[in-house]
């Protein structure tokens, strides 16, 4: 089996090449996808036309 397992991070020390291109690619996305996804809940996280509910205590239990 020539194939890294990944059980450990020495195994990424022993990915040449594409296969460790395509690990940091991966990683790079996956932070641009959460920060444009943070920045599109905080930029759209205020409402004016929200409705005000009242928050109540307990719940009654049958």
């Amino acid at each position: 089996m020539s194939e890294p397992t990944l059980e450990s991070i020495g195994d990424y020390d022993t990915l040449k090449g594409e296969k460790k291109r395509v690990v940091w690619a991966v990683i790079i996305a996956g932070l641009i996808i959460g920060g444009i996804y943070a920045g599109a809940k905080a930029m759209y996280s205020d409402v004016s036309d929200e409705i005000k509910t009242e928050k109540i205590g307990r719940f009654p239990v049958k």
